[in-house]
């Protein structure tokens, strides 16, 4: 089993920053794929970034509204990953959750998904 805890959110203002951090527990996560999802309210969980264990041309991978402004990152000997989130704007309040999977296929996709943690709040005020 895997436990993940993710922490970092907050209140910022427009145009502010966030780190996200998901510290994974429980066995070395070190070769999942690593997600980042986030669900506003009244709304479906979205897919935000996600990285694989190894580097490949083409991860990591982002939502489209988050290209050019978060970026995923991993430290596996710290078996942890980043959410680098700059230029918020308010349309990004939603709480953030972490996922992790041994094996991903559709890598946006929420079922791929083996282990989530139980999210962290982030709010952008305009």
């Amino acid at each position: 089993q895997v436990q993940l805890v993710e922490s970092g959110g907050g209140l910022v203002q427009a145009g502010g920053s966030l780190r996200l951090s998901c510290a994974a527990s429980g066995r070395t996560t070190s070769t999942f794929t690593m997600g980042w999802f986030r669900q506003a309210p009244g709304k479906e969980r979205d897919f935000v970034a996600a990285i694989r264990w190894r580097i490949i041309s083409t991860s990591p991978y982002y939502a489209d509204s988050a290209k050019g402004r978060f970026t995923i990152s991993r430290d596996n000997a710290k078996n942890t990953v980043y959410l680098q989130m700059n230029s918020l704007k308010p349309e990004d309040t939603a709480v953030y959750y972490c996922a992790a999977a041994t094996y991903v296929d559709r890598i946006a996709t929420m079922s791929e998904y083996d282990y989530w943690g139980q999210g962290t709040q982030v709010t952008v005020s305009s």
